[in-house]
């Protein structure tokens, strides 16, 4: 099956029960037995949901991934994927990436005897540097959240595999319509499903895919043991967006693709950061490694930081808010804690653009910009 046909089958049947098209929401804390031990793969909603297994079984598929495991928040996904390592082992990190996984890896993880290095992987040379001998895992994001910086999985998981390490990837921005980082060689990917998986802006959730059997298990046993599970109808509305994505996606990234362009000629702007304009350092690599360039664009502004939050207040259609990847465009102030790795101008504002007609959008930019 072809991607969009998979968005609205794969993993689901109808229910063998009623005939129900759509998955039901299956609200139940537990399961009947027929004998103790003996039940249809289902025994306590902690550990399994038919809700939460269509979901899982869909990205997993969309993915080109063998197993799929869903958890309350992609923060969630990306703590379980580090509870996997254990104290002295050592992650190497992209350091442009996003900021709550950041802190989660510095202000928890490293209490607990862990350690990270970041390092600019826009260049797999500097990955060769950074690893040692006890480097377990490789965390890789691309676009990268905000900067937009493009990073070869393919080569990055060539040197981290030769090292004996594992990769996984944050794949949010991109989703699987437009790069399925496991071809590439990643052994693990992870969703804030949040964000274009879920598609309307109306649920917390987070998923990680792989292929790898042992890795599954010990995802399935982290997420068991920490209870960090999403509710059934967190898991029907995800398994509701994805039906979606595929059209969804393609609206918001050929309005992207328009927009962009348009922002790039405007002299109020100092920078426009989307990977398919012609002049960005990571075209060439994303035309080859993604199916195209995405719905994200963060734009930096001339007059500075000042410029760039009067043109956010000034906005009228584009809401000002914090997540992406719903059907709404938003508009945010990415900032990062000075501790943090790589900065990110003052002056950047990251727009996620939606599937709102492209003029109406143009003209409350335009606007906007006016009123600097």
């Amino acid at each position: 099956m072809r991607f969009a046909t998979q968005c609205v089958h794969a993993g689901q049947t109808p229910d063998p029960s009623t005939g129900a098209v759509m998955t039901p929401v299956y609200f139940t804390s537990t399961f009947a037995q027929r004998a103790p031990g003996d039940h249809d793969g289902y025994e306590y909603a902690r550990v399994h949901n038919p809700t939460r297994t269509a979901l899982e079984g869909n990205l997993a598929a969309l993915e080109g991934a063998a197993h799929g495991v869903a958890f309350a928040s992609g923060v969630a996904a990306t703590d379980a994927v580090l509870k996997g390592l254990s104290a002295g082992d050592h992650v190497v990190a992209t350091n442009d990436l996003y900021g709550g996984t950041y802190r989660l890896f510095t202000q928890v993880y490293e209490r607990f005897g862990l350690t990270f290095t970041f390092a600019d992987l826009t260049d797999p040379a500097n990955l060769e540097a950074a690893l040692q001998a006890n480097t377990k895992l490789v965390w890789l994001e691309t676009p990268t959240n905000p900067l937009l910086r493009i990073l070869d999985i393919a080569r990055l998981a060539d040197i981290a595999h030769a090292a004996g390490a594992d990769v996984a990837v944050d794949n949010t921005f991109a989703t699987p319509m437009l790069q399925q980082p496991l071809a590439l060689g990643a052994d693990l990917v992870v969703h804030s499903a949040t964000k274009f998986i879920a598609g309307h802006s109306d649920v917390l959730l987070g998923l990680a895919v792989t292929s790898d059997v042992a890795l599954r298990e010990r995802l399935l046993a982290k997420r068991t043991l920490q209870g960090s599970i999403p509710g059934p109808f967190e898991a029907w509305l995800a398994l509701r967006g994805l039906r979606t994505l595929a059209v969804r996606l393609d609206r918001a990234e050929q309005t992207a693709a328009e927009l962009a362009p348009r922002l790039a000629e405007r002299a109020e702007l100092s920078r426009v950061r989307y990977p398919g304009l012609p002049t960005d350092p990571g075209r060439g690599l994303a035309a080859a490694q993604m199916g195209g360039f995405g719905a994200m664009i963060s734009i930096e502004f001339a007059g500075g930081a000042a410029a760039a939050e009067r043109f956010v207040e000034s906005l009228g259609l584009i809401t000002p808010a914090t997540s992406l990847g719903g059907v709404e465009t938003l508009a945010e102030r990415r900032r990062r804690q000075p501790s943090e790795p790589l900065a990110v101008p003052e002056s950047l504002v990251r727009l996620s653009i939606g599937i709102e007609h492209v003029e109406d959008l143009w003209a409350d930019i335009e606007q906007a910009l006016a009123a600097l």
